[in-house]
């Protein structure tokens, strides 16, 4: 079901025009994507600062404090308010609202954001709390096979999608797609951001403004899976990830761990499956899921 969380809508155009000069010296407008600070502040404790295309602030804000484990359910937040003016995004608890209690009087909160990791990649990302070793505790869904001919429809659509790479490039494209029903193979949500980070984490609200499960989805993305790619998918419970570029040791090593159907270099008719063949049926066999 969908939360009730209050919510402003402030998205902003994510694009902005300029002029350049072309290799014939001509001057020419363009469009480049637009990339915007804002700052996170989490029942009025600052936590960091995001930059972003600014086209999901309010679904950018929830999936980050989601997948750092930092709220467990939507139900724990009451408000997200975008103020561009400040550049900042401030998110109030329901425990906060209700009681007048900070959730940062907990020591559990506390000590999560002691412990941070910073990941690799293009606009740094951050790991807060336990959440490496807390892997063993992630089950995924073997209920939904992937099927060849389902991956192929899912590379094309997000292909022939319009998007501001293609105005403008510069950013990550992340696509959630349906694995199940007479809709297998949709795309379901696509967000773009400056760091394929953003775009996930965005997803991540999106999923839970939304009351959308992982279990029958699939997650594909422009950008690398990264450890802290892998690590955000299985939190939110997809367990079949595309990729259209590579992946990396960690994020190889993760998906193995947890049985993650991982596929990469997408492209065309081609592409790699490195992890997770138990669930993925090739055009050959005779049956899917």
């Amino acid at each position: 079901m969908p939360t009730s969380i209050q919510i402003t809508n402030a998205s902003i155009p994510s694009t902005v025009e300029i002029t350049a000069t072309n290799e014939h010296g001509e001057q020419v407008s363009v469009q480049i994507s637009g990339e915007h600070p804002l700052t996170l502040y989490f029942d009025k404790k600052e936590l960091l600062t995001l930059m972003t295309l600014g086209a999901q602030p309010e679904a950018l804000a929830l999936g980050w404090l989601r997948n750092q484990r930092l709220v467990n359910d939507p139900s724990e937040i009451a408000a997200i308010h975008v103020d561009w003016e400040t550049e900042s995004v401030a998110v109030t608890s329901t425990t906060l609202q209700e009681t007048g209690s900070s959730i940062w009087e907990t020591t559990e909160k506390a000590q999560k954001l002691e412990k941070k990791t910073t990941t690799s990649g293009c606009g740094q990302g951050t790991v807060f709390g336990d959440l490496m070793e807390d892997l063993d505790k992630v089950q995924l869904s073997n209920a939904y096979n992937l099927s060849q001919e389902v991956l192929y429809s899912v590379m094309d659509q997000v292909r022939k999608h319009e998007s501001i790479y293609k105005q403008a490039g510069a950013v990550h494209g992340c696509a959630l797609c349906s694995n199940s029903g007479a809709n297998r193979g949709e795309i379901l949500l696509f967000v773009e951001d400056v760091g394929r980070h953003n775009a996930v984490d965005a997803i991540a609200g999106q999923m839970w403004l939304h009351g959308m499960s992982g279990d029958d989805k699939i997650f594909y993305t422009t950008g690398r899976l990264t450890s802290e790619m892998v690590i955000k998918c299985a939190q939110m419970g997809i367990p079949v990830l595309v990729s259209r570029s590579g992946l990396t040791q960690m994020g190889h090593e993760i998906a193995q761990k947890l049985n993650i159907t991982m596929l990469g270099r997408c492209q065309g008719k081609h592409y790699l499956l490195y992890t997770g063949a138990h669930r993925f049926n090739t055009l050959n066999d005779a049956q899917y899921a």
